[in-house]
Order: structure tokens, then C-alpha cells, then sequence
């Protein structure tokens, strides 16, 4: 979801009439507040027709590279990158880069003009200077026409005019991504790592009740990465751990689904851990909620809702927003015998976007059957300026 992720989010507000551009943010200070254009549920409510577009009604054979590439029979789809870098004397920074495909029509409704397009694509970046405790925040869209945005898989591309991700001429990996506004930027050099771990039921993500109210879903989990950072222009060397999730689906949140937690964790024992807590407005859980415990070696094992236990231990009030986010937890598995304290490695990691959310890197510490671990992730945390607090 990055997803269960998904931010498929803020896509769908060109639908609203919004007009293709760029915009950002970069928060040093607070700057004056803007309130939120659209809310999770609204992008991903489901009230559009979905006649004419393919559905996520079961599993399904995955074919890589294929699938690396876009699914344009299907109305909405992501590519999402996360990740803990650092520079040799120990200046921390996390990133995300999320790339986003929305289709405004069926497939049939092609257009001749060169001009004409049915796919608009929109991308966050954000980068979390954890040495400098600054967080900046990049939004733009595009239409697919004239080459503007897009995504092949062979050779493996997906881009944003200049924020891009690219594999080689005969190979997915090394994946490179690049992209820069003004003196931010990220160029990064991703290695393969860990296989692909295919979420939910074989990589298909049940998201809430009745077929095809799904995605399919997958994730690389752990990929060894090395490049620059560049802040205010100045080049930072780094390497670090990547995380890249990839669904695709036509229909998503259901009724009262107001938004998620996700958590994605790369463990010091060499596991990983991924959860998405769906809520409702009422503060309740859903009960499509899930994750996944990805051992060192051997094969994935998945968690369903009630096998993971979520404490909120501090909330963090954004000055801009006023909006009360969590931002500390206690994650706890007992039938895989794995306890996590999770904290925000800064506080401030809310993007002020077209669909506002908090995401942003964290720090772990815990134990596995009683043995110390610790780890890194990242957390994104949706939906919650968008509906009345529940009452405890």
C-alpha cells in the first residue's frame, strides 16, 4: 500500500478538475497552512463506475520483468520507493519517491492527437534530512501525452517529465532513480536484493468485501543502495536499504474506510516486517487488514489482522495542519514471537500535499524469541485529518 499501501490517493483529484502542474513545499520553518484539497476516502472511495476496466477478482500468475511495467487495463496503480540512507560519518537521511498512474477513461477511449491522453501521472517526493532535522516535500502531475509521464517495462521505465526510474537495456536491476527540484535531489543506484514477496493471497490484496474490490500487490523488500543526496546543492554520498512496493487495482477503500497505518521494516536479523491497519471512521480496525514476516531465508509467512497487536505510545500534532497524528508504537506478534517499539526518527514528516498524510523513516529496537533486534523502516499514516478523532 505504501500502500497495502497504496497512495493511489491524490490521482483521482484530477478527476476533480484540477489543472496538470507542478507545486512544492520545502519546510525548514512553518509555513502558512493550506488545507488539503481531498481526502483519502474521497480518492479511493470507489464511487466512480468501474465499467470498462479490468478487476483484481483472484490470484494470478506475476511475470517479472512484465509486471515491473504499467497495467494500463486497470484504472489506477503505483510505484513506491523508501528508504534509510547514510553518509560515511553518520548524517542520516530517509527518502520516498512514489509515482503514481491514473486512467480518465476505459482502455478503448484512445485518442489520436499526440496531444490527447488518457493517463495522468502524479509523483511525491520527500526527503527527510534526519542529521539536519528538515523535511522537504515535492508534489507534481502530468498527463502522458507528448511523453510528459509513463512507464514501459521493457526496457524497465517509469517517469514524471524529470523524476524517473530506469533499469537497463537488458535488466531490470540496477534500478536507477533520479529526481531533483531546485537544489533537492536524490540519484540512486538500487540492487536487486531480496526476490519479489507477493502480498495477501498469492499477490492478491483484499482490501474489503465483494470480488474484485482488491489489488494486486507485491513488494522488494530489501535492495542495497548506494548513491547521492543532494541538499541546498550540496552532494551527499550514501548508501543504505530500499524498500519498493507495486499494486495496482480499480477499486480500493470501501464505506467507512477513511484511511491506514502501514508499517514496512527491514530487521537486523535480516527479516522483514510489513502491516497495513485500515480504519475506520470511528477509530475501529478493519477487519481486511494484514501484513507479512519475511524470515531471513525461507518463505514468507502472513499475518492477518488479529495476529498483530498495535499500541499507540505518543501522538506528534502537526502546527501546520493541527492534525494529531500516532508517532510511537508497540508492534506485537506473539505467534512469531516478535516485539517492536517503533519511534519517528523526526517528528515532522507530514507532507502538505493534494491528499495530506504523514510518512516518514523510523528507527526500531525489539526482540525476536527474546533476542535483541533493531532495525529501520518506514511508516505512513493516512486519513487522519480527515474525519473526527473517535472518543477513548
Amino acid at each position: 500500500m505504501g500502500s497495502g499501501k497504496g497512495l493511489a490517493l491524490g490521482v483521482a483529484l484530477v478527476l476533480a478538475g484540477l489543472a496538470v502542474g507542478v507545486w512544492f513545499v520545502t519546510r525548514e520553518a512553518t509555513p502558512p497552512f493550506e488545507q488539503a484539497r481531498l481526502t483519502v476516502a474521497q480518492a479511493l472511495g470507489g464511487t466512480e463506475s468501474t465499467e470498462g476496466y479490468a478487476r483484481a477478482a483472484g490470484p494470478r500468475e506475476f511475470h517479472f520483468p512484465e509486471d515491473h511495467g504499467p497495467h494500463p487495463e486497470f484504472r489506477t496503480e503505483w510505484w513506491y520507493w523508501t528508504g534509510n540512507l547514510e553518509t560515511a560519518d553518520g548524517h542520516a537521511f530517509g527518502y520516498q519517491l512514489t509515482l503514481f498512474r491514473k486512467a480518465l477513461a476505459p482502455r478503448e477511449a484512445e485518442r489520436a492527437s499526440t496531444w490527447g491522453s488518457r493517463q495522468v501521472y502524479m509523483g511525491h517526493l520527500a526527503l527527510s534530512d534526519i542529521g539536519a532535522e528538515r523535511f522537504h516535500a515535492f508534489e507534481r502531475f502530468s498527463r502522458e501525452g507528448m511523453g510528459l509521464a509513463g512507464a514501459r517495462a521493457q526496457p524497465f521505465q517509469v517517469w514524471l517529465e524529470n523524476w524517473k526510474v530506469e533499469g537497463t537495456e537488458s535488466s531490470v536491476f540496477p534500478m536507477r532513480l533520479s529526481a531533483e527540484v531546485n537544489d533537492v535531489g536524490l540519484s540512486l543506484t538500487l540492487e536487486e536484493g531480496k526476490p519479489p514477496v507477493l502480498q495477501g493471497d498469492k499477490g492478491l490484496s483484499q482490501k474489503t468485501e465483494g470480488e474484485g474490490n482488491a489489488s494486486y500487490y507485491y513488494s522488494l523488500t530489501r535492495m542495497p543502495t548506494r548513491g547521492t543526496v543532494t541538499v541546498d546543492g550540496r552532494p551527499h554520498e550514501v548508501t543504505g536499504s530500499s524498500w519498493m512496493d507495486r499494486e495496482w487495482s480499480t477499486k480500493s477503500l470501501g464505506a467507512g474506510q477513511v484511511g491506514w497505518d502501514w508499517f514496512a521494516f527491514q530487521l537486523s536479523d535480516g527479516s522483514e516486517f510489513m502491516h497495513y491497519q485500515l480504519r475506520h471512521q470511528d477509530g475501529s480496525v478493519d477487519p481486511f487488514s494484514a501484513g507479512v514476516d519475511i524470515p531471513a531465508q525461507g518463505e514468507s509467512v502472513r499475518l492477518p489482522r488479529d495476529e498483530v497487536r498495535i499500541e499507540v505510545l505518543d501522538t506528534w500534532r502537526s502546527p501546520r495542519s493541527k492534525t494529531n497524528y500516532p508517532a510511537r508504537w508497540r508492534i506485537s506478534v506473539p505467534s512469531r514471537q516478535l516485539v517492536l517499539e517503533v519511534t519517528p526518527a523526526q517528528a515532522d514528516q507530514e507532507l502538505p500535499v493534494t491528499v495530506r498524510y504523514w510518512e516518514g523513516a523510523v528507527r526500531i529496537q525489539g526482540t525476536r524469541a527474546g533476542q535483541p533486534l533493531s532495525g529501520r523502516g518506514y511508516v505512513e499514516l493516512t486519513g487522519y485529518g480527515d474525519a473526527p478523532e473517535p472518543t477513548r
